[in-house]
């Protein structure tokens, strides 16, 4: 298993399209393994494969304290949604920034799993955010692009300050 480099925010390689993963082979579990360990590392509670520069549909999850309840979920899509909820948001891809986002607040997904089998899912709360927020990862969407263009620009001029500080 190996730590990926996670690219951050406003890198142009967070705005490209995943694309469909064919099959599930070794390659493929073997990213969400290293997937896994780098969000677990970070650390963080989702990760999709764009963040780490991968343009596959990809996602990891896991919300436990424990962290022993991995959810991987390849190809990933919203059959139903249900209500809103505004949730305060961070990403791995913006160290340090957490801003209110409106969500569904109820989604049924379809998803792969690693074993290659199709299987659906119901989610709310803190996994309904976390599962929409990484799928937004792999249709070129981060979340700070659901707010104000003054406030992304203030975003933008905080993170280019930490990377300053960091140098």
């Amino acid at each position: 298993m190996a730590l990926l480099p996670i690219i951050h925010y406003p890198d142009a390689r967070l705005h490209k399209i995943a694309t469909p993963v064919a099959a599930i082979d070794d390659g493929i579990r073997n990213l969400a393994r290293d997937m896994a360990q780098t969000m677990y590392s970070a650390p963080g509670v989702g990760l999709a494969a764009t963040q780490v520069d991968v343009n596959k549909q990809v996602i990891v999850i896991d919300i436990s304290e424990t962290h022993d309840q991995l959810l991987v979920l390849v190809n990933p899509q919203i059959l139903d949604s249900r209500g809103r909820s505004d949730c305060e948001e961070g990403c791995l891809s913006l160290p340090g920034i957490f801003e209110k986002v409106t969500r569904a607040e109820w989604v049924r997904v379809q998803a792969m799993g690693l074993d290659g089998k199709s299987f659906q899912l119901e989610a709310d709360g803190l996994l309904s955010v976390c599962i929409q927020h990484e799928m937004d990862h792999l249709k070129g969407k981060v979340f700070v692009e659901y707010l104000s263009e003054l406030k992304q620009k203030r975003i933008v001029g905080k993170l280019k300050k930490q990377q300053r500080r960091t140098l």
